[in-house]
């Protein structure tokens, strides 16, 4: 860790907006602005270290490869050990993947993508195994679901999750329900976490109140034993030492800042991670998309026709009131939706900017960029509708049976 950053610890993690107004917990996310969070204070306030254009380049250096545009554009912005996961691959010393989704609905929209397309090009970048947990316990005991729909519903979820394109010889998914109980590594490993953190301190990291359940107040633990490869004897031989890099939103931190507090603590290694951006709702920055709300973000099982109304419709517009004041004033490329999804969707740098400084000019006009957007995304979806099609339910099965990967340890 650099020398001028000091991680904040689990004692001094409190739920809330810290120095300013910007609400970021595991549950909420609030932008104070119309242009969202303030993500170099939430890097102050989390004690993180931001994505450079030094680790960038030892990223493309270690590896050969140029880096993901997620990563040039700042859209993955934050990270904990980052070097030491580079020095070990330099080193050729293994690590491993671990991301999640807590699977609260059939669909999943664009926002919940961003992960896995980024822990996709990771794994194919670094060559490494990746364990990707279904929290389907998470949302029985936070939404009003059945433990039957819960589980239905990550099995549908880990669908669209194998439709991104994961090796099934290198990628292990598992839904908490069903694999907890079917290794008591895991279950041991929840169970260290779970002695080494105080009700006080979950409390404090989380915001539990006296009414919620207990079930809420162990959760915790559950997401945390995936940072050990011991929780995984079937991919790892049962090596303790592995450590793991988990790319995640940046909401999803104060689970692993606990754990990093009692990994050594446990005589395991600290899980690094890369933190991205939020993936802004149709309505603008400020607004949360919702699984319940069909408008608030493009859905991966909207038609060519549901996309393009909603862009068109819902899509927060920088633009002017009027194309006269649009032409004099330019477009504000920082609250416009449409703008802010081609930067996660338009892979080319150059035909970006130039749509950037047009639209800024008043030259390009918000009607123009949507159609580009629309085009994009349209093709982006369809694919993965084809992909998803041909996933079956033997497909999910061979992904989610407790197996060895094609690394030996």
């Amino acid at each position: 860790m650099a020398a001028n950053q000091q991680e904040v610890h689990v004692e001094d993690l409190q739920i809330g907006d810290g120095d300013g107004d910007d609400l970021v917990t595991p549950w909420d996310v609030q932008g104070s602005s119309a242009k969202g969070v303030d993500y170099d204070k939430l890097i102050k306030r989390f004690g993180s270290q931001k994505v450079d254009d030094v680790i960038v380049k030892r990223i493309e250096q270690v590896t050969g490869k140029p880096a993901h545009h997620f990563l040039r554009r700042g859209i993955f912005f934050s990270h904990r050990d980052m070097h030491l996961i580079l020095n070990m691959y330099e080193k050729k010393q293994p690590f491993y993947l671990y991301t999640g989704r807590g699977p609260s609905s059939d669909s999943m929209h664009m926002g919940h993508l961003i992960p896995f397309l980024f822990t996709k090009w990771l794994q194919e970048t670094f060559d490494v195994p990746l364990v990707i947990q279904l929290t389907d316990d998470e949302k029985f005991l936070w939404k009003d679901l059945t433990l039957e729909e819960a589980n239905r519903l990550a099995y549908e979820n880990a669908k669209d999750i194998i439709a991104v394109g994961f090796d099934v010889n290198k990628t292990f998914i598992f839904s908490d329900m069903d694999y907890i109980g079917s290794c008591p590594e895991f279950y041991k490993n929840m169970c260290r976490v779970e002695k080494l953190v105080t009700f006080n301190q979950v409390k404090g990291i989380f915001g539990f109140g006296d009414s919620d359940c207990i079930g809420k107040i162990s959760f915790p633990a559950i997401q945390a034993a995936p940072s050990f490869s011991s929780s995984f004897p079937h991919i790892f031989n049962r090596k303790t030492n592995i450590p793991c890099l988990i790319p995640c939103a940046i909401d999803q931190d104060p689970y692993f800042r606990m754990t990093r507090d009692v990994a050594p603590r446990m005589g395991c290694h600290k899980p690094a991670l890369l933190h991205s951006t939020f993936f802004p709702a149709l309505q603008g920055a400020q607004s949360k998309m919702s699984a319940s709300d069909p408008n608030s973000s493009i859905f991966l099982t909207d038609t060519n026709k549901q996309i393009k109304d909603k862009i068109n419709k819902y899509a927060f517009s920088g633009g002017g009131t009027t194309v006269d004041e649009h032409r004099e004033k330019g477009g504000n490329c920082d609250i416009d939706v449409s703008y802010q999804y081609l930067t996660f969707f338009l892979e080319d740098d150059e035909k970006l900017e130039k749509i950037r400084m047009d639209y800024s000019s008043g030259e390009l006009l918000t009607g123009f960029l949507k159609k580009e957007l629309i085009g994009i995304l349209q093709d982006l979806v369809s694919k993965h509708r084809d992909r998803r099609a041909q996933v079956t339910d033997d497909v999910v099965k061979q992904f989610m049976t407790p197996r060895k990967l094609k690394y030996d340890y």
